[in-house]
């Protein structure tokens, strides 16, 4: 199997499994407990922690685990807003996770206003366009730090100094929230919290070859927030639930090995990412490049092929042993065309013959001259079966 879908999901690090099988076998006590091997699983507990509050530039303070980075986006919006009138305002973009377009929807029926900023033709969103879209009640700001379906990476210091010039405007009760998704961004980016000035941000063990059913979300220090899950005294009070310590055992050192890892992996995966795009264009005709060709994760590319469906393609890739998909995997069961090229100008027919290739730590050369072999290949069978393509 040739895997090149890593935006979906990764796999996880050797290294990661044997520290996390520690906590699942052997140490399995509840880090909340009083006895020795409980008192253990909170120090794994607490070291993680500094771990990914590290890959991020945080404290570890203001780190707090979650269920999955879903869970950290659904705390961050709704935390801030419900700790807010629903009268409130709250910014976004048109091209958002559903985890969080869903989450503004929801908001939209208790009453909060919500706008969707609209981006370019690379799927970007405009700083400026923030900043005049701000207004008296507006509580929050919420863009994705870079994109999960064509890879391009938002303006997030841009726009986290036009959320800070208009809070120098408010009275320390009224200041705007700075959130962003960065799931797709860690690991591929270099993320310093404070260097863009966000107030809330989140992400996902499982896209860093961690363990799936594992978040975590930023709260900067004196961040008023409500939290989303009640329960008992875990996470300070924050988020209820007994602590997943084997999935935050392995988050951790996922975020430590991703880190280190980093550098030598970006520079080889843009090599990769420009040369598949370059192969891919100049041997099909009738395609086009979503995203940002240069502000663009490393490790995405994601082309719309003109008369066919996305579908299609990938079942003939699975056929031939290559996983890849047509956009977000949270979204694959729907028949609707992306919502993030729709929103960047394509048409419904051309946005529904998209594919999007991710690679991973493990992803070879080879893998990807395999897949230039046969996307050709497939491309003119599905044409000939279109009658778009006649003439």
């Amino acid at each position: 199997m040739i895997y090149l879908d890593n935006a979906a999901t990764t796999a996880l690090h050797p290294e990661v499994l044997t520290a996390m099988m520690q906590y699942m076998q052997d140490n399995y006590a509840n880090p909340s407990s009083v006895y020795k091997s409980a008192g253990q699983a909170k120090m794994a507990v607490d070291k993680a922690r500094a771990q990914v509050a590290g890959a991020i530039g945080a404290k570890a303070s203001e780190l707090y685990f979650t269920g999955s980075g879903t869970e950290a986006i659904n705390w961050a919006i709704k935390g801030i807003a419900f700790n807010n009138s629903p009268n409130s305002h709250i910014i976004t973009s048109s091209v958002e996770h559903p985890a969080a377009l869903h989450t503004m929807q929801s908001l939209e029926k208790h009453g909060f206003e919500v706008t969707y900023l609209p981006v370019d033709e690379y799927g970007m969103v405009k700083a400026s366009d923030v900043a005049d879209a701000i207004k008296d009640n507006t509580i929050l700001v919420s863009v994705m730090f870079a994109n999960n379906e064509v890879g391009t990476i938002m303006p997030i210091a841009e726009i986290g100094a036009c959320v800070a010039q208009a809070n120098t405007q408010r009275e320390p009760e009224r200041q705007i929230c700075f959130f962003t998704d960065a799931v797709q961004a860690l690991g591929q980016l270099s993320i310093d919290v404070a260097a863009i000035s966000v107030d809330l941000l989140a992400i996902s063990a499982h896209k860093i070859n961690g363990p799936k059913g594992v978040g975590a979300l930023y709260i900067k220090s004196g961040t008023k927030i409500m939290p989303l899950i009640n329960g008992g005294g875990q996470e300070r009070g924050r988020r209820g639930g007994t602590e997943n310590v084997a999935g935050i055992v392995g988050m951790g050192l996922a975020c430590e090995l991703a880190i280190a890892d980093m550098p030598k992996k970006a520079k080889a995966h843009i090599k990769m990412r420009d040369w598949l795009i370059e192969q891919i264009t100049d041997k099909i005709s009738h395609c086009k490049v979503n995203g940002h060709r240069a502000a663009r994760l490393p490790n995405n590319v994601n082309i719309a092929f003109e008369f066919i469906e996305g579908e299609g393609i990938l079942l003939l890739l699975d056929s031939k042993g290559i996983c890849a998909s047509s956009g977000s995997a949270c979204t694959s069961g729907s028949l609707d065309p992306s919502h993030v090229l729709l929103s960047m100008g394509l048409s419904h027919e051309l946005a529904h013959g998209s594919l999007r290739i991710s690679f991973g730590r493990d992803t070879q050369m080879d893998e990807l001259e395999k897949l230039v072999e046969v996307l050709p290949g497939i491309i003119d069978k599905l044409r000939q079966m279109s009658p778009l393509w006649e003439g």
